[in-house]
């Protein structure tokens, strides 16, 4: 894969999970966490997609990749492990991109994907301890 087509991909995929975290949100306004946690990482994946634009002007391609889609779940639990999902394919391209920055030795993409991944691996460190906290109950009891 080039890196102008795994730029293209980040930008699809992080303007899907926006989408996808915004609509669990309204989905979800009654759990504030999960309602308020997505909005917050919605906003950072749009801020993501314009960090990146600045980049990608350097590089044009296409993404040759498919962006994994969420699905409504029937429970709570089911949609946070969609987004965890989603959140870790985030933090494993950006990884790729930061490889590639690196061998490329492009600084300002080495810069954005830096910021961008750790942001990703946050955000899947959240949803999973969400998952945790809730999947006993989820599981056991109902």
């Amino acid at each position: 894969m080039k890196v102008d087509a795994i730029l293209a991909h980040l930008g699809d995929l992080e303007r899907s999970y926006a989408e996808t975290l915004r609509h669990s949100a309204e989905r979800y306004q009654a759990e504030h966490d999960v309602f308020h946690q997505c909005l917050t990482f919605a906003a950072a994946a749009d801020k993501a997609v314009a960090r990146l634009e600045d980049v990608r002007q350097r590089y044009d391609g296409e993404s040759e990749w498919h962006v994994p889609l969420a699905r409504d779940g029937n429970t709570l639990l089911e949609d946070l492990r969609s987004l965890y999902l989603m959140a870790n394919a985030v933090a494993v391209t950006w990884t790729m991109a930061l490889q590639a920055a690196k061998a490329l030795r492009d600084s300002e993409l080495n810069d954005v994907a830096s910021t961008c991944h750790t942001d990703a691996e946050t955000q899947a460190k959240w949803l999973l301890t969400r998952i945790k906290t809730g999947a006993a109950q989820a599981l056991v009891v109902a």
